[in-house]
């Protein structure tokens, strides 16, 4: 009887002690690269069996909070949630229902709208929005004539754009889909840099132009011109090489290590 009741004790522990330091992580009393006490401490705090610490550590592993080191040099590392984190998330609940790259991709014409309208709302944007932007712009500009740096600063602006909107939501699940098709937008620009067949020069000049107008139109404050620009400069169409490219069913493991977009 005693050892049934163990048994069943056992996981409720673990669950206990892995809620307890997953708050600590949450709340950034356990910060970023730190690590986590030793499995000798968490032993003598907690009260509990080496089984049920080592239990503890796996769901926080599973949850990706913790790196945990076996062996002599062993120890657990807290990782802080970053919005790569939820991208991978959102990646394999959509990869497991073989969801298309056409779906993420009018998926995140909607969400930069409302994130551009956002944008144009802020009254501080003047100051901690527009010049970042405006910095994307010029950096796109002089990288007009090399391709594979240039899709990464334009990337870059959206990325901007959507961490600046002001709602910590919306930022958040507009910046996961955001990871979501910038992975297929790198395949798509290594691919056409390779066949040579990147669009033209007057075409990225017309896109640094609309990520300036939009810019310009957020500054402005002007709410519905900014989200109707975004919207429509927004085309997920001429990033489809193949007629079948749209139909590409999202595959989320090249998200699983990547970096939270840049503000």
């Amino acid at each position: 009887m005693g050892s049934d009741g163990e048994a069943l004790r056992a996981p409720r522990l673990a669950e206990m002690a892995a809620d307890r330091l997953r708050a600590r992580i949450l709340t950034g009393e356990l910060g970023d690269g730190d690590a986590l006490p030793s499995q000798d401490r968490l032993l003598q705090e907690f009260g509990v069996s080496k089984p049920t610490i080592r239990e503890a550590l796996r769901i926080l592993e599973t949850e990706g909070l913790v790196s945990v080191r076996r062996g002599a040099t062993g120890g657990a590392i807290v990782h802080r949630p970053k919005t790569g984190n939820t991208a991978y998330s959102i990646g394999l609940v959509l990869e497991s229902r073989s969801i298309t790259v056409d779906d993420v991709g009018q998926a995140l014409r909607r969400l930069e709208a409302d994130c551009a309208a956002l944008c144009a709302q802020r009254p501080d944007r003047a100051d901690v929005l527009v010049p970042s932007l405006r910095e994307c712009n010029e950096q796109a500009r002089r990288q007009i004539d090399d391709p594979l740096p240039y899709t990464h600063t334009m990337a870059v602006f959206h990325e901007r754009m959507i961490g600046g909107c002001g709602n910590a939501t919306l930022s958040t699940v507009a910046g996961a889909v955001e990871s979501l098709w910038l992975a297929h937008v790198r395949t798509w620009a290594e691919r056409v840099n390779d066949m040579g067949r990147f669009p033209s020069r007057q075409y990225r000049l017309d896109g640094v132009a609309a990520h300036d107008t939009l810019t310009d139109l957020i500054e402005a404050g002007d709410v519905a011109g900014a989200a109707t620009m975004a919207m429509g400069h927004f085309e997920p169409e001429q990033f489809y090489v193949e007629e079948n490219d749209p139909h590409r069913l999202v595959v989320a493991a090249p998200l699983r290590h990547l970096p939270s977009p840049p503000t």
